[in-house]
């Protein structure tokens, strides 16, 4: 088969991307930060506080796919930290563009869905909001993690993720994914 893709999946603060960049590292797979590939107006909005809705995320969405295809098709393992809090977000991820639309009926094969696996980083709010408060010249306000909580619909069936608990050690976490990966 072609190459595996993951996205480390979950609120702020939960650790994706120092859980992402760590088993891509110990993998020897690319490692993506999705909040690096944001536009100029959407880090202008979030600089001024201004929360991004669909519309600000779903040409994001779409361009994070095209690298995870292009990863895919020259058999590159990848791994991409991604929030992908919603369910539609990550139908766009998989499917691109034409997740948006209803009707499936392209050919088979163009624009067939990637495969990746979501793992979910979960964990409660008060753990997430006390690492926040620790990190170095980082701010969340407790209302803006909040609205992540409110956002989050959890990956279900039949999506293809596993849940993992941020409250487990960094090294059970690698392990934990690490075994998904190889016996999934």
């Amino acid at each position: 088969g072609l190459a595996m893709l993951l996205v480390v999946m979950g609120v702020s603060g939960c650790g994706k991307s120092t859980v992402g960049s760590r088993l891509a590292a110990q993998l020897g797979w690319k490692f993506y930060d999705a909040d690096d590939f944001h536009s100029p107006e959407n880090k202008k909005k979030m600089a001024e506080c201004i929360p991004l809705n669909d519309e600000d995320r779903i040409p994001w969405l779409c361009a994070l796919h095209d690298i995870l295809r292009r990863e895919h098709l020259s058999r590159q393992h990848t791994i991409l930290a991604c929030s992908a809090l919603k369910k539609i977000y990550r139908h766009v991820l998989v499917g691109g563009a034409s997740a948006l639309e209803s009707n499936q009926s392209e050919k088979p094969g163009e624009n067939a869905a990637l495969q990746i696996l979501f793992v979910h980083l979960h964990g409660p709010i008060d753990i997430i909001a006390g690492r926040l408060e620790k990190r170095k010249g980082h701010f969340m306000p407790p209302e803006l993690l909040k609205s992540q909580f409110d956002t989050l619909e959890s990956p279900s069936a039949p999506e293809n993720f596993i849940t993992v608990s941020l409250e487990k050690s960094l090294p059970e976490i690698l392990l934990e994914i690490e075994r998904a990966i190889f016996q999934g």
